[in-house]
């Protein structure tokens, strides 16, 4: 018997694996073949583990949801904090959480998440049913256009996959030696800025909340002193540990002689209005009006002393890098991106150069856990990095892969190249914005 045709677009497929991490799809339960009642789709579909279901409608809407719990007509209500909704807007899936303590109704009816019933009755139609405010509620219009009559329904296994294509080329070239990470150190800490005005170049870090600022600052700190240290605070809190701007000169263990720059951490970026860091601040912070130590007030942004004499050239930002968790790329609300555009579009204004680092790198690809050496010919290292520059508009080659030390307790030499590579790439960055400056003098 031949297999059963899958509705979803080959290049949808590609974006929802991305968005649920390196995983493949097997198609469970197609409700034209097999029915719309629910005795079809538990026969199918229970104890099968996580599960994605996708829904299409008259309207051409494809929607749907995760569940990372198996369906088993327990007649219960399933706690799970992955689950979510989506729906592909403007070519690309959008996340929308729901409420993870009331995630689904696991009985013997059809599909459910989050109130919202597929296959509802056993008939093509889908139906939210919100019951108070206990559960988290959701714009149905941008779901599914508030369209409710179904053309079909698919649910998918998700595997977890370690198919990993590799390149036989790398896409990019990378020394992977001691000699190599002494040249980096070396040609760092001999980096002159072309101003001589600016003693010390000053890069800004931007990020979410949990994405790892204060994680590579605490990794290029721990290199140069030749042990792991942990001096900024840094954590996975669901709010920004960081929450005042702070400026972190970075010395060299021998001698603790000032290296030749800055990392200025700022508070994370979240959602919400609000809360996070206020997009208002970059411009302050950029201009080098912010005092160090500065405490964030996300409902008011700071409010430079028109008293004050200008900043001077070595006060301002001369490069900016966000911070991006690898693992939560595909998963990057709407909200989010337009902070991070609001942000760009301010550094763009006052030619700032901007960077990307690319956290976590190794929790994204199974091969590149198992030894960093391969992170430039894992071919989904490179689809990750491709779409950060897309969704964040800075060239691929602005894009900087890296993992910062978490739970290690020594030094590593691989995980030190990349980091000492992304300092070498901002340094030349900042340098190219000072001779700008020079030219514009």
């Amino acid at each position: 018997m031949a297999p059963i045709a899958s509705d979803l677009p080959e290049e949808k497929r590609k974006q929802l694996c991305a968005l649920l991490g390196n995983v493949e799809l097997t198609l469970l339960y197609k409700a034209s073949v097999h029915g719309y009642n629910a005795s079809a789709f538990h026969q199918r579909c229970d104890h099968q583990g996580p599960t994605l279901l996708v829904a299409y409608n008259s309207l051409g809407c494809i929607f749907g949801g995760y569940t990372s719990v198996d369906y088993a007509q327990s007649g219960q209500q399933i706690i799970d904090v992955e689950a979510f909704l989506f729906s592909f807007r403007g070519g690309n899936p959008v996340r929308i959480q729901v409420n993870k303590y009331n995630a689904r109704l696991d009985d013997a009816g059809g599909p459910n998440l989050n109130r919202l019933f597929f296959c509802c009755n056993n008939q093509p139609v889908v139906n939210y049913s919100p019951v108070n405010h206990s559960f988290h509620t959701f714009n149905t219009e941008q779901l599914y256009g508030n369209n409710t009559e179904l053309t079909e329904c698919e649910v998918y296994k998700v595997n977890q996959s370690l198919q990993v294509s590799f390149i036989e080329k790398p896409w990019r070239n990378i020394l992977w030696t001691a000699k190599q990470r002494e040249e980096l150190m070396e040609l760092i800490r001999n980096h002159k800025p072309i101003m001589a005005s600016v003693s010390r170049v000053r890069i800004l870090m931007i990020g979410p909340i949990g994405a790892g600022k204060s994680s590579f600052f605490n990794s290029i700190n721990s290199i140069f002193m030749g042990h792991v240290t942990n001096k900024a605070m840094s954590g996975s809190a669901g709010t920004s540990v960081t929450t005042k701007f702070r400026t972190y000169p970075v010395k060299d263990g021998r001698g603790r002689k000032p290296l030749p720059f800055v990392l200025c951490d700022t508070m994370g970026l979240e959602e919400q209005s609000g809360a996070g860091l206020d997009i208002e601040d970059i411009s302050s912070i950029v201009q080098g009006h912010v005092p160090d130590r500065y405490k964030f007030n996300p409902k008011a942004p700071f409010q430079p002393d028109k008293v004050s004499k200008p900043a001077s050239l070595q006060e301002k930002i001369h490069c900016a890098v966000y911070v991006i968790d690898a693992t939560k790329i595909s998963l990057m609300s709407d909200q989010l991106e337009e902070k991070l555009s609001s942000v760009r579009s301010q550094l763009n204004s006052v030619e700032i150069p901007q960077m990307v680092v690319m956290t976590k790198v190794d929790e994204t690809c199974p091969h590149v856990q198992n030894d960093l050496e391969n992170i430039y010919a894992s071919s989904y290292i490179k689809m990750k990095v491709q779409e950060v520059s897309s969704r964040l508009g800075v060239p691929v080659s602005c894009v900087l892969p890296v993992k910062n030390y978490s739970q290690e307790l020594e030094l590593e030499l691989k995980c030190d190249i990349l980091l000492l590579s992304a300092i070498k790439q901002m340094l030349r960055s900042a340098d190219d914005y000072l001779d700008d400056v020079v030219d514009s003098i």
